[in-house]
């Protein structure tokens, strides 16, 4: 194991306090690091948290801020937040409105999200939940309850957090937060493993010639594994089953998120979106919202996956609409 960092044990919280020193825009509440919320409040206006473990950043903690997120609770490396950070972070972000959990569709997180509405509905705060389960390779159509949530879950973030900031009720910013959800497959690829640094060794062993298919963040296994193949081969397949489900007709428009897995250069992930947007051409299709970069990583594992979000005029408003956190900026065109 080749890592910047002290004691494995003290990963997670050195790592939250570099980021409270570098972005005063955050902070953390009830004296607990691992409960970030965001240092503006707007009363009135209906709190989204989110959570999940570390290892993923941005994902969850970087999405906090200005029309996203209000804010996040962590756990430790691949590990579920608990449920009393969860309410930790309810408590802060509650400005009358009621709270909007959104979260990834793992088994962890379920329980202790759930056990925190649970309490938070015993201090009179309405919460709803919407779980993200956008990964098209971990179960098949008709089962899409039991997918996973991977990078896509970033479409539902920047949906439904403009929503809130645009003033709607509870109700509608789940609306509007169920319709990206629905409308939002991923596939991915992993070429490498990684290293969680209170384990000291890679999660899972790959060929160094290999690529597997749909692999999850977490090491969770994909659809095949096999000889690494050239970069628009490998997009070929993974659109494939997104352009299937999705069923676009020809004129309209898609928001395209391709993310490296965390030891991916940005070079190799604008080759993927080249051959994603030649694909989408072909379709009739025109990629409106375009973000390439890290979103949601495992790590140091080498490997992309690929976000597709069919679009209408409501969305269209939404996921373009300006949006500014400390790992996160997007000006409205």
């Amino acid at each position: 194991m080749k890592k910047f960092l002290n004691a494995p044990t003290d990963f997670v919280d050195e790592m939250l306090e570099g980021i409270y020193r570098a972005h005063p825009e955050v902070t953390h509440v009830e004296g607990d690091p691992r409960c970030m919320v965001a240092t503006r409040t707007v009363d009135g206006k209906v709190g989204i948290a989110t959570g999940g473990g570390s290892g993923h950043l941005p994902l969850f903690l970087g999405y906090i801020g200005e029309n996203m997120l209000d804010g996040a609770a962590v756990g430790g490396v691949f590990q579920s937040p608990s449920a009393e950070q969860m309410l930790s972070v309810t408590r802060h972000i509650n400005q009358g409105a009621g709270v909007l959990y959104i979260y990834g569709n793992y088994s962890g997180d379920i329980i202790n999200f759930e056990m925190a509405a649970e309490l938070a509905d015993m201090e009179d705060i309405a919460v709803c939940h919407v779980v993200g389960n956008d990964d098209a390779a971990s179960s098949v159509v008709g089962e899409e309850h039991k997918r996973r949530g991977v990078a896509g879950i970033v479409f539902v973030y920047k949906a439904a957090g403009a929503a809130a900031a645009a003033g709607l009720s509870l109700d509608e910013v789940v609306r509007v937060a169920e319709k990206a959800k629905a409308r939002t497959r991923t596939m991915g690829v992993a070429l490498s493993s990684c290293v969680v640094p209170e384990i000291g060794h890679a999660t899972f062993s790959i060929g160094e010639d290999e690529m597997e298919i749909g692999m999850g963040i977490h090491g969770e296994p994909g659809i095949r594994r096999a000889k690494l193949a050239p970069a628009d081969a490998v997009v070929d397949e993974m659109m494939q089953p997104i352009l299937s489900e999705l069923a676009f007709e020809r004129g309209e428009s898609a928001a395209v998120l391709i993310n490296g897995l965390g030891g991916t250069p940005l070079e190799e992930l604008y080759i993927l979106f080249r051959r994603v947007a030649a694909i989408l051409d072909e379709q009739g299709v025109q990629a409106k919202h375009v973000f390439v970069g890290e979103f949601a990583t495992s790590m140091e594992m080498a490997g992309a996956s690929i976000s597709v979000l069919r679009l209408d005029d409501e969305l269209d408003g939404f996921v373009g609409s300006s949006a500014t956190t400390p790992f996160f900026k997007h000006v409205a065109r």
